[in-house]
């Protein structure tokens, strides 16, 4: 059974975060990005909901980067702590399976980050605040295509990643329609545990394409860049949007210098809401926000408006997850940050992606927009 959710005057929220395992840097972005939120709504005395004022209550529970342990932190949530709504996981590796388990328990979640189509279709509890890998794999393919002047791709995936094999396959079938059923001329791929990717870089190399498109997490791209230029490689790379955190070049260097991705939004050259967002979190945390803990400001507000579309506010936990899921249904257009968005049917946001380059100095640039 699960415990009371609410103090008579608090909301509970749950977050399903990466802060361990292999990819610590988004869980800490996401929960800096969380708190900022947090601080602004409760020094202004809560939200108002039907007229009375509710302070926020934010729970992390750490799902260690796996699978397994993001339906564990999503049940504990759930049932011990007695959340009205989760925010999280992150990854699609972890939100896929912790979406069915939020939707089978019939409570909200709003995964800022994932990318990949099956954590939302066909669960109505579910929704995101990123684009889809469908979207994303033919930005990739058509900014390749025209930057790179490519007419042969090889790509580079984790089998066993959700988002990394989506996005790989999404890839390849927008570039084989463009260019020919051949113009794929190596497709390999790895497990998640693997460091050495030689024996994968050596049969793309020998194929000769134009560029390698690698659509995985930030800590694997930096280990395949690097090797595939020990191994002779000079061409490009095309990314996305998984390397979007400052620590692909803490772990990459000028090896990632002048490689391309897709992601959300582009920090630099930022106006409005969102310059207002990155100052902020810069001055607080000394570093500018990547795009999950700026998703993450943007899953919070969403959150936020579908509360205040409840009306009100039910003590019991189950009611008020009935509530919030219809006020997050009832959203048809959202301001956010990393950009305008409306939503589908599915609960997928329809956005504008970015494709940012890495500079010689190792900021990330924006490049140029492409919007559905």
């Amino acid at each position: 059974m699960a415990t009371g959710a609410l103090a008579a005057d608090t909301i509970k929220i749950g977050f399903n975060l990466p802060l361990t395992g292999d990819i610590p840097e988004v869980g800490e972005g996401s929960k800096n990005a969380a708190e900022m939120y947090l601080e602004d709504i409760n020094s202004a005395g809560g939200i108002e909901v039907g007229g009375d004022k509710y302070m926020l209550e934010f729970v992390y529970m750490d799902n260690e980067s796996k699978p397994d342990s993001a339906v564990n932190a999503a049940l504990k949530l759930i049932e011990q702590e007695g959340v009205v709504a989760i925010i999280g996981p992150n990854s699609s590796n972890q939100a896929v399976p912790a979406g069915g388990t939020c939707n089978d328990n019939r409570v909200p979640m709003i995964s800022p980050w994932s990318t990949n189509v099956n954590t939302t279709k066909d669960r109505p509890w579910v929704f995101r605040a990123a684009f889809l890998d469908d979207f994303q794999g033919v930005v990739a393919a058509n900014f390749a295509s025209s930057k790179f002047n490519a007419k042969k791709a090889a790509v580079i995936f984790d089998i066993s990643n959700p988002y990394s094999d989506g996005l790989a396959n999404v890839f390849k079938d927008n570039w084989e329609k463009q260019n020919g059923a051949d113009s794929v001329v190596a497709f390999e791929s790895h497990g998640a545990k693997d460091q050495d990717f030689s024996a994968q870089l050596t049969k793309i190399i020998a194929a000769k394409p134009d560029f390698i498109f690698v659509p995985d997490n930030y800590n694997q791209t930096a280990l395949i860049i690097p090797q595939a230029r020990d191994l002779g490689y000079k061409g490009p790379f095309m990314g996305a949007d998984a390397w979007g955190t400052p620590d692909l070049i803490k772990l990459c260097g000028a090896d990632c210098y002048g490689q391309y991705f897709s992601t959300h939004y582009a920090a630099a050259g930022a106006k409005g809401a969102t310059k207002e967002f990155i100052d902020r979190y810069e001055a607080k945390y000394g570093a500018v926000p990547a795009d999950y803990a700026a998703l993450t400001w943007d899953a919070i507000g969403l959150l936020v408006e579908a509360i205040k579309n409840a009306g009100k506010v039910e003590q019991r936990p189950r009611k008020m997850r009935q509530l919030v899921r219809e006020g997050l249904a009832s959203i048809k257009s959202f301001p956010g940050i990393t950009g305008s968005m409306k939503f589908d049917a599915q609960g997928d946001p329809i956005k504008c992606a970015v494709v940012v380059e890495i500079d010689d100095q190792g900021e990330f640039i924006f490049a140029e927009s492409v919007c559905p």
